[in-house]
């Protein structure tokens, strides 16, 4: 008599085992396990290595061109995160705290200035009490990199230092509370693994904030090049509303966050979006594929700062030739994608700019 429920509990158990899970499922789980969890952590580790750079240069340690690569990798790192902001980061105001853009009235120098000002022996206690504005990589970059700023003049570096060291302690702080809020129980990453959650009542509200995000940052992409480009205002080129300018690493965080956004198209294994459609919907896998990889390649033919490719016909053309590729992305997520998959994006973070 007990061999006979032993039985049937071991077939139970092997016909659970080949059941299929839901596509969606198996795309959210392996996203958050193979890319965003990856994506965070690198995040996190990059600043605090950003917060020892701002004290060992600070203290004499470190040099200047040192501190500076420091900076360029976080926001490598920072820049790989823009399709993947849903959670914790989207919420509490987190995300301007590490950029400020766009800043048409130049409002980081402006407010640095007055801040160092009013506060010479800044801390990190009173720049968590600031604007956001002066807390993150913005206004990081405006003091290693702008013009008028003399880092290796001692008057310029004492004074401009203990925002530095603010900063990266901010930046720390931060991106290790969000990636906390990631890993622990019943925490971001265990609610794209199990449904429901206190997040998501079923899966399909998952993928669909997931793909909204995503469709977000590659319009965030048109978005900054548009800026620089002039396309809002339909006038001259505007160098200055690039995001990053100073350090010319506009072309840079462009491509970090296109390369984040096709990760989350393929996955880390074959398993991000693409593996959701169904077989019906090849045709649209394969113009993704090619749309990402014309895209791609067209970036990587830019060896010059955008700066430089703004005050000239030639790079003008080039330009504004990317960004068509841009909005031919966009448009294969938010409209086929986004049909193929059953999702209805509603806003996003852009509209309305």
């Amino acid at each position: 008599m007990i061999r006979k429920p032993l039985a049937v509990t071991l077939l139970g158990l092997a016909l659970a085992a080949c059941t299929p899970q839901d596509p969606q499922q198996q795309a959210s789980t392996a996203l958050a396990k193979g890319v965003y969890l990856p994506a965070y952590s690198s995040w996190d580790k990059s600043n605090q290595q950003l917060s020892e750079s701002a004290q060992s240069f600070c203290a004499g340690s470190q040099d200047l061109g040192s501190a500076r690569q420091s900076f360029l990798t976080t926001l490598g790192s920072w820049s790989s995160l823009q399709p993947l902001v849903v959670g914790p980061l989207a919420e509490g105001n987190r995300a301007w705290q590490v950029q400020f853009w766009p800043d048409k009235k130049n409002l980081v120098q402006r407010q640095v200035e007055a801040l160092l000002k009013s506060k010479p022996q800044l801390t990190p206690a009173e720049l968590s009490k600031a604007s956001v504005v002066v807390q993150g990589l913005t206004a990081y970059e405006y003091v290693l990199f702008d013009a008028a700023i003399d880092l290796e003049d001692a008057t310029q570096k004492a004074r401009y230092c203990p925002l530095l060291v603010a900063i990266g302690e901010h930046q720390k702080a931060l991106s290790a509370d969000v990636l906390q809020q990631w890993q622990k129980k019943d925490g971001m990453a265990a609610q794209l693994e199990n449904y429901p959650n206190a997040r998501y009542a079923e899966t399909p509200e998952a993928i669909a904030e997931l793909l909204r995000a995503q469709v977000s940052a590659i319009d965030g992409l048109k978005k900054k090049l548009g800026a620089a480009l002039g396309r809002q205002t339909k006038s001259l080129p505007q160098p200055y509303q690039a995001e990053f300018w100073r350090s010319n690493a506009s072309l840079a965080t462009l491509a970090a966050t296109l390369a984040s956004a096709e990760r989350v198209w393929l996955g880390a294994n074959n398993d991000g979006f693409k593996a959701m459609l169904p077989d019906e919907q090849a045709d649209l896998g394969k113009r993704l594929d090619e749309q990402y990889s014309v895209t791609r390649q067209h970036l990587a033919t830019f060896s010059r700062p955008l700066g430089e490719l703004l005050a000239e016909p030639e790079g003008l053309k080039a330009l504004n030739a990317f960004y068509d590729n841009l909005n031919t992305l966009h448009r294969l997520h938010e409209g086929e994608l986004a049909k193929a998959l059953g999702i209805q994006l509603g806003f996003n973070a852009h509209d309305g700019d």
